[in-house]
């Protein structure tokens, strides 16, 4: 039986007219109480309590809520924030009461596009919130139509995505394998902990082998090359792929196997200024490790010859350099 396009009218349809339904749907900015605005649903990105979120509630603090966030409005009353999830939380923090909310009609598919397009343009992103952004709006654009019977959807609505967000197609995809990791492991790969390549590898394990291989990790205090990795998908695609396997993998010196010294993003960008990359980072860690070193050398060198005491024919006392040895 085919189903029928008749909607009933709304309490608005009856009793506006035309030209005021027409008004309440265009985009304008309004001031909305914050209880009136909800996260949107299944967001990927953090707010985090770091640094910049520090200095955005500053900022606030200072000159108020000035730049207006997105939102579109709810079936049953109230606002889905689209982006400005960070602000909404600053002003939470601040007391706040209102603040400047660029209120829009959206679809679903088109609200989810909106979400990710506009948080992609944060400062850090961790490497799950592009995974599940990604994800988001691959199958957003799949499910507007973004796909081809000759060239396959994954494909197509991954360079899409790729295009928008700077990456190539199948780092996107690479990104969106990140969405199949167990939570834990995940998280080490936000800390870094783990590095991206191995996470990749490690997300056609089944959950079952990845909690396996967490406990390994803990075992044998360490974490899996991209080399092991690779073993261990091999191994679980040939189904031969136990606990005992992957203890034994994991317990394997790695041939470059060295002490590693690490340090999180956020210990480091507060020496930094804003915007600057992590090769910028680098880079200037670099020179001023040279200049320390240089500086270490000359306090040596100034150090090099000390006064001693040599004893005359005649009793009398001089002094003459003697060089010291490190």
């Amino acid at each position: 039986m085919r189903k029928s396009d008749f909607t009933l009218p709304t309490l608005d349809d009856l009793f506006s007219t035309q030209a005021e339904r027409d008004d309440a749907k265009l985009e304008r900015v309004r001031n909305i109480p914050l209880a009136e605005l909800h996260p949107f649903k299944g967001h990927p990105f953090k707010v985090q309590n770091n640094e910049e979120m520090q200095r955005m509630i500053e900022s606030i603090r200072k000159v108020g809520a000035i730049t207006p966030v997105l939102a579109r409005p709810l079936p049953d009353g109230g606002y889905e924030l689209i982006s400005g999830h960070r602000r909404l939380a600053a002003c939470q923090v601040l007391g706040v009461e209102t603040m400047p909310v660029i209120v829009r009609e959206l679809s679903d598919d088109e609200a989810v596009i909106a979400m990710v397009d506009a948080n992609l343009q944060r400062e850090v992103i961790l490497p799950s919130e592009k995974a599940f952004a990604y994800k988001m709006k691959r199958d957003a654009l799949n499910h507007q139509g973004m796909t081809s019977p000759q060239v396959g959807e994954k494909l197509l609505t991954a360079e899409k995505v790729g295009l928008d967000g700077g990456d190539s197609r199948n780092q996107v995809l690479r990104y969106i394998r990140l969405t199949y990791l167990i939570p834990e492991l995940l998280s080490m790969v936000d800390d870094g902990k783990i590095a991206f390549n191995p996470a990749v590898e490690l997300s056609y394990l089944d959950s079952y082998q990845q909690r396996a291989v967490l406990d390994a990790m803990a075992l044998n205090d360490c974490t899996p090359s991209h080399a092991q990795s690779i073993r261990l998908k091999k191994l679980a695609q040939e189904g031969v792929l136990d606990d005992q396997m992957i203890y034994a993998v994991l317990a394997e010196t790695k041939p470059n196997q060295q002490e590693q010294l690490k340090f999180k993003r956020e210990e480091l960008r507060k020496y930094f200024p804003s915007g600057y990359t992590e090769e910028q980072m680098r880079r200037d860690i670099i020179k001023g490790l040279e200049l320390l070193k240089r500086q270490r050398e000359r306090n040596r060198d100034a150090r090099c010859f000390v006064p001693i005491r040599l004893q005359s024919n005649n009793s009398q006392n001089r002094e003459i350099p003697k060089p010291m040895v490190y």
